[in-house]
């Protein structure tokens, strides 16, 4: 399992405080970890930034 220790965790201001939420954190050589706020423990998804880009960019349309 990854290190996620270090990383800086992040979730959208319009999440509310009822740990339902995706957070994200950006760390070295162009990567995102994702993890569910409910389940910290639970795991990561890990992808590169070009291919977080494209998902949040398919997101908004």
């Amino acid at each position: 399992m990854r290190d996620t220790s270090a990383a800086r965790w992040k979730k959208s201001s319009r999440s509310m405080n009822q740990g339902a939420c995706v957070e994200v954190a950006f760390v070295g050589e162009g990567q995102v970890m994702m993890r569910d706020s409910k389940a910290p423990d639970a795991g990561v998804l890990v992808v590169d930034r070009r291919r977080w880009t494209e998902f949040v960019t398919k997101l908004s349309e």
